[in-house]
């Protein structure tokens, strides 16, 4: 199988964006949180809230610089991998990403340093504030990312000019269609995986030695932060599946596995789309149940794949499942949220006392928050494919001119530097669950 350049330059950029938004919502999730753990500690100092917060802010500063450093590779694969587009989307891209640049600048000089080092050093209440305005600068660094992100799914406020996008309208172009929901999905995922860490750690602390106070506040915190981010997850699905029937439509049908225009269209809960039959097989299907995510046409025929235009037929199979896995990870944390609570109802607040089966799954929930967010992140960026900016910049002509074994070579480099990173993170994370967070005294400084 040969496989092409197009495909290797989609793979590389693939891996790097996910990589750096993956740990941009976390951090962006784990800064508000820490902002709650502050706030409360300040209110009562004696309180276990600062233990919390003094554990987490750890770990939040390895994501921070993780998503930090992960965004360079990403904009420096905008130009080599794509040499003509930010050409031609200059002046939309720009200026938004010297907001986030000048926003990220301004946290990280001023307040970051007082958030990470300076507690000793100022009182309580400039600590607070400034844990809470990095939260604040951090949710503005990424909301200039999710414009730039959702104008190329819907790109208003502007137009193409000699193959070179001018503003009409800048307006428009922040609050294009699609930013809404796909700021909700990308904050209600980045909740979720907080929360479902929260859990996790905490389950497997007490699966292995009785929890502390903190821990067990943690722990209450984590549930009420997963229930209420799995419904806003649901919702923002829900949401983006009806922006993508309007503005996408041949993609809504791949998502759906609807192959044929025609009066009826059925959800398939369970089941599996086959290009070479050109239908879907369905175990688990409800009639005519799936035009909320569908366009309807004028002579009110859902629209299906038979409407693709050659050459841009969607990968069906992957926008199929993507969909099911966001939607059915999400409904399975929530559940498992829901047997916790009646569990604690009936066990009391201590989660050393609840089943160990019980225990395990929540250990494990936190990789499946984690597959949520991932899943449904790529829901929206495969289904713009083939293009970088819907319906005017396609990929192919986009293409750097670099041969096949240098991008293989990048994809390879790629892969192991974020596989190395990735391992780093999670063998520090274990650590820090394992042992906590442990003072060390340096001499003429008192604790």
């Amino acid at each position: 199988m040969e496989i092409s350049a197009l495909l290797l330059a989609k793979i590389q950029f693939a891996l790097s964006l996910n990589f750096h938004v993956l740990f941009a919502a976390i951090a962006m999730a784990l800064g508000w949180l820490l902002s709650v753990f502050r706030f409360l500690s300040w209110r009562a100092p004696d309180s276990a809230w600062m233990a919390a917060y003094r554990f987490w802010v750890r770990i939040f500063a390895l994501v921070f610089f993780l998503a930090l450093a992960s965004a360079v590779p990403v904009l420096l694969e905008l130009g080599i991998l794509w040499p003509p587009l930010m050409e031609r989307i200059g002046n939309v891209a720009g200026p938004l990403i010297a907001f986030g640049i000048t926003t990220l600048f301004v946290i990280k000089s001023v307040f970051l340093g007082v958030m990470f080092f300076g507690q000793r050093r100022v009182s309580s209440g400039a600590h607070l504030f400034s844990v809470c305005m990095v939260a604040v600068g951090l949710t503005l660094t990424i909301f200039w990312e999710l414009v730039l992100q959702s104008w190329t799914h819907t790109p208003t406020g502007a137009t193409l000019v000699d193959g070179l996008y001018q503003i009409d309208d800048w307006l428009g172009v922040i609050l294009n269609p699609s930013l809404p929901w796909y700021a909700m999905l990308f904050g209600a995922g980045g909740f979720l995986m907080v929360g479902c860490l929260l859990i996790a750690v905490a389950a497997w602390q007490a699966s292995r030695r009785p929890l502390e106070d903190s821990e067990r506040k943690t722990y209450r915190v984590g549930i009420a932060v997963i229930v209420i981010a799995s419904i806003a997850q649901l919702v923002a699905l829900d949401g983006n599946m009806r922006l993508l029937a309007r503005e996408q439509p041949v993609t809504a049908a791949a998502v759906m596995g609807h192959w044929q225009t025609g009066p009826q269209a059925d959800l398939i809960w369970v089941g599996w789309p086959s290009a070479d039959d050109q239908q879907s097989a369905g175990l688990i299907v409800t009639q005519a149940a799936a035009g909320r995510w569908l366009n309807r046409q004028d002579d009110q025929y859902w629209v299906g794949l038979d409407q693709a235009i050659v050459g841009e037929f969607p990968a069906v199979k992957t926008l199929f499942w993507l969909l099911r896995l966001a939607a059915y990870g999400t409904l399975f944390v929530l559940g498992l949220m829901i047997i916790t609570l009646w569990i604690r109802m009936r066990h009391g607040t201590d989660p050393g006392k609840y089943p160990p089966w019980l225990l395990r799954a929540q250990v494990w929930a936190g990789l499946v928050g984690t597959g949520v967010w991932v899943c449904a992140w790529n829901l929206g960026e495969l289904g713009r494919s083939p293009y970088m900016v819907w319906m005017t910049l396609k990929q192919e002509d986009l293409l750097t001119t670099a041969g096949v074994s240098a991008l293989m070579a990048g994809v390879a480099a790629s892969g192991l530097l974020y596989a190395i990173l990735l391992g780093g993170f999670i063998k520090m994370f274990f650590h820090a669950a394992r042992y906590g967070v442990v003072p060390v005294r340096k001499p003429g400084v008192r604790i």
